[in-house]
């Protein structure tokens, strides 16, 4: 048996015997010191987050890495920042062991003094939130807004947890037979396995660690192979939180590596539940999400092009819940599509550490080859490109913001999950056609609608509305608040993370009978005599 809990080709694994095949992935020569950009002083701060030159990508309580070292670049000019020490399959090993003696210690702390650590970790991120948001915005890419966002919701997810602490449990439900008394008992499941990928380095992680760790769960980290110096920097921030209450480090242990350490951690029996977040290049052969956002004739267009830009273009296209088909009613879409394009061409688009920038770069050059595959695609699909599509002259990966019109509906980029800001505009006449159209992909993150119809807005909700883990009304595809369950349905999942009952995920439930009387009266009124 397994769950499936979607972003980006994310799901939960609650299995002893999984196995998948995790794609290799490629990295580019060893940087010379003289050129890393942690030793230039518009860089310096990098240092207060523990960070140098040489990096281990191993921790279990000590720091360690005996692998491949790698060079972490910066996608806004493609210049080293710093190396890391990958994990070489011995230490894996020995991180798992290290990693479930820890879970003895802390499965036998009590939930809510777990909570306190947990709040410490929380607050630790809080005074280390500008400096960590800036090394998100450098290495992944993000503007320096969305970088300290994340860290935010890492810090909001803790702030969650720490309530969450004091309330976890079953209910007593009524025995049928006097006497008895029958409850419900959620106990942790043991060791979590992490893997998360580029596009939020920080904020997944957070998301699984915090809820876990209340849980009574220790938890194993293998960050986005592009993204490794954030991991070491985040695991640095919460093992000190750790050594400093004389708790195990192993509690929250890292193994930085590619595809061998995350197949090994997808398939060893001794991690009791993974959480993969796939990269673009890994996730697309585990999960595929597509999103999408209905506008009707009754919209209010002052929030629809807004929203229809922040969720397509936000994170330069490489959220996992980034709108990529924007569907408008007939007697709407020309305007939308209109005002739609001149919001695209006013996006500000630089620097990711520029307060006014609006707009970044790409992951990897990799990713820039996606679009450029994708925009050709949609113009022999018959798209017309009415906004963008090329690769911009400046340094980096940069990429225009693209629209594409006049797409079939059901044309196979449409689609496709490309993880790239092109949005595919598709014209519909009914209710009961958008709807068809939303659903009738095999995936299902995030969808939503944009009406003043209430009866359209419940229907939307209802069993033949959208399909989609999420289902908004006049807001954003993207944007999800941590205390809602996030996750997707289809191919995109089944399980949650984040709020609501999510933590359920990471406990195993028992039904316990307990018998406090005299007699031995049996269920369902059987009798042996």
């Amino acid at each position: 048996q397994w769950t499936v809990s979607g972003i980006m080709g994310e799901f939960v694994v609650r299995c002893f015997s999984l196995k998948k095949r995790l794609s290799s992935l490629s990295f580019r020569p060893v940087a010379a010191m003289s050129t890393l950009l942690i030793n230039q002083p518009k860089y310096t701060w990098l240092k207060e987050l523990g960070l140098s030159e040489d990096n281990g990508g191993v921790f279990n309580g000590t720091w360690g890495g005996k692998g491949e070292v790698v060079t972490s670049y910066c996608p806004a000019n493609n210049e080293p920042i710093a190396r890391v020490r990958q994990a070489t399959m011995a230490e894996y090993e020995e991180t798992v062991q290290k990693a479930r003696e820890a879970w003895k210690v802390w499965a036998d702390i009590p939930a809510p003094k777990r909570g306190e650590i947990v709040r410490q970790i929380g607050d630790a991120l809080r005074k280390k939130i500008k400096v960590l948001g800036s090394l998100v915005s450098l290495e992944m890419g993000k503007i320096y807004v969305e970088g300290v966002g994340e860290v935010q919701e890492y810090v909001d997810v803790c702030d969650y947890a720490v309530g969450l602490s004091r309330m976890i449990g079953g209910p007593v439900l009524p025995s049928e037979r006097p006497g008895h008394a029958l409850i419900e008992q959620w106990n942790p499941v043991g060791l979590v396995g992490i893997i998360t990928a580029f596009n939020f380095p920080v904020a997944v992680y957070g998301w699984n660690n915090a809820i876990a760790l209340i849980c009574g769960n220790v938890c194993l980290w293998k960050g986005a192979p592009t993204t490794p110096l954030t991991s070491v920097a985040v695991t640095k921030i919460v093992a000190e939180v750790l050594e400093q209450n004389n708790l195990p480090g192993a509690i929250c242990s890292m193994t930085c590596g590619g595809a061998d350490i995350g197949s090994a951690i997808a398939k060893d029996k001794q991690v009791d539940l993974v959480s993969f977040t796939g990269s673009t290049h890994v996730g697309k052969q585990v999960a595929l999400m597509v999103q999408e956002r209905f506008v009707f004739e009754d919209a209010d267009l002052n929030l629809v092009v807004p929203s229809a830009l922040f969720a397509s273009v936000g994170t330069a296209g490489q959220r996992c819940t980034t709108t990529r088909r924007l569907m408008l009613h007939e007697s709407v879409h020309d305007e939308v599509v209109e005002r739609l394009v001149k919001a695209y061409k006013q996006v500000r688009i630089g620097d990711p550490w520029d307060p006014s920038t609006l707009y970044g770069p790409l992951h990897t050059k990799q990713a820039v080859q996606q679009y450029l595959n994708a925009v050709e695609q949609a113009k022999q699909q018959g798209g017309t490109l009415v906004c963008g599509g090329k690769v911009m002259d400046r340094p980096g990966n940069y990429v225009e913001p693209t629209i594409f019109t006049g797409l079939a509906h059901d044309a196979p980029i449409v689609h496709t999950e490309t993880f790239v800001p092109i949005l595919y505009v598709i014209k519909f006449k009914t209710e009961e056609e958008a709807f068809t159209w939303n659903n009738e992909v095999k995936q299902g993150l995030s969808s939503s609608i944009f009406t003043k119809d209430m009866g359209r807005v419940f229907r939307w909700l209802g069993p033949k509305g959208s399909d989609c883990g999420i289902v908004n009304v006049n807001i954003p595809t993207s944007g999800a608040e941590i205390g809602g369950a996030f996750g997707g349905e289809k191919h995109t999942g089944g399980g949650r993370e984040s709020g609501s009952d999510s933590w359920k995920q990471y406990m195993r439930r028992s039904t316990c009978t307990i018998n406090y009387s005299k007699d031995l009266p049996l269920a369902q009124g059987i009798k042996f005599e």
